[in-house]
């Protein structure tokens, strides 16, 4: 739970058309209030994520070109620091590892995963590593060749698990942190046609969660190393994102933790929704709190404020974002406020500065 004298800004990745090209739009956030409010922006082309490093000090984000570093000046503002190609179509996800040294880079589009070196001063450097995947899966008109939906680091940081939604399973590589390259040791697979979009570990590293959008479900597994130095995935359970009355055309998107990591949430699209998860600490398993609507069509992210009473969902299709208070024990969210004009949103991080 956040306390009083902490500060945090707000960034919203968007898509840039109809001459608009704010592809990053930075808030003000009231944690106590629930509330966001838009500050300023900066000029990118097609923002389709955003992360920041776990130092926090450095944002990255996708554009057209490739990919793009700023600085996180200490009201929150972000300077431009370098840009950088990835010698391949625009990705949809980037994450960096657990120190902050490789920057790894999805590609829906092309299959490819891109490895980038970080430097000290957080601008982004050569590419120490590419790789295209292969094969197809059973339905031509999604699967006709693969799509890398996520890139993730085990916590422990000595795996890449790439999300190959198109062929329904999960890549896992070992890093060469001396070199930046990637071999692959093992894969992680979903039921057919599935779907697998994100892959997240919990803080303690001791369970994987996969969430599936055509199945509408969620995968827990247990991760360890053995006593060879491999990883080894063993999945715990199954579970729907969505209501039992609920009935078709709905597609799982979102997935995210809360602060203190004793929930999950994840948003569905069609049925316009967000669900809470309770995790049990000792097993890793989930239990539904809730699946309640979002006043908005397609939530495309989702995000917890600090304080774990107060709820965002960047509803892309509809240009909005809608602001709730929660009540994780009640099982309730209730509409905190006017729903945000915020064209094309794809994804919102909420980043904690210094104390006043």
């Amino acid at each position: 739970m956040s306390r009083t004298n902490e500060r945090y800004a707000a960034y919203l990745s968007t898509y840039t058309m109809d001459d608009n090209d704010r592809g990053i739009r930075i808030f003000d956030v009231d944690v106590e209030k629930g509330r966001i409010e838009e500050r300023s922006s900066v000029s990118i082309t097609n923002s389709s994520y955003a992360t920041v490093s776990h130092k926090g000090r450095f944002l990255y984000s996708i554009t057209d070109m490739g990919v793009v570093s700023y600085r996180i000046t200490e009201d929150g503002g972000l300077n431009e620091l370098n840009r950088a190609q990835i010698n391949g179509m625009r990705g949809c996800y980037l994450s960096p590892d657990y120190e902050d040294r490789f920057l790894f880079v999805a590609g829906y589009h092309d299959g490819k995963i891109t490895v980038l070196k970080l430097n000290d001063d957080g601008s982004i450097g050569r590419i120490t590593d590419e790789i295209f995947l292969k094969g197809v899966g059973s339905k031509g008109e999604r699967n006709f060749w693969p799509h890398v939906s996520c890139v993730k680091m085990t916590r422990d940081n000595k795996f890449l698990c790439a999300v190959a939604s198109g062929n329904d399973h999960v890549m896992v590589y070992a890093l060469n942190a001396a070199v930046g390259k990637l071999k692959l040791v093992d894969i992680v697979r979903s039921e057919q046609d599935s779907g697998p979009r994100y892959i997240k570990f919990r803080r303690d590293g001791k369970f994987a969660y996969i969430i599936h959008e055509i199945s509408n479900t969620i995968d827990v597994y247990s991760y360890e190393v053995d006593e060879n130095e491999n990883p080894v995935f063993n999945k715990l359970q199954k579970i729907s994102t969505l209501n039992d009355y609920h009935g078709r055309g709905s597609a799982a998107c979102a997935m995210d933790f809360s602060p203190d990591h004793r929930y999950l949430f994840c948003s569905n699209a069609g049925d316009n929704s967000i669900g809470a998860f309770a995790i049990d600490e000792n097993t890793g398993l989930l239990s539904r709190k809730f699946v309640l609507p979002i006043s908005g069509e397609y939530p495309k992210d989702i995000c917890c404020f600090p304080d774990m009473k107060h709820i965002i969902s960047v509803n892309n299709e509809s240009d909005s974002l809608t602001l709730f208070t929660m009540d994780l024990e009640k099982e309730t969210i209730v509409m905190n406020g006017p729903e945000i004009k915020a064209p094309k949103g794809n994804c919102l991080t909420m980043v904690r500065l210094s104390d006043e």
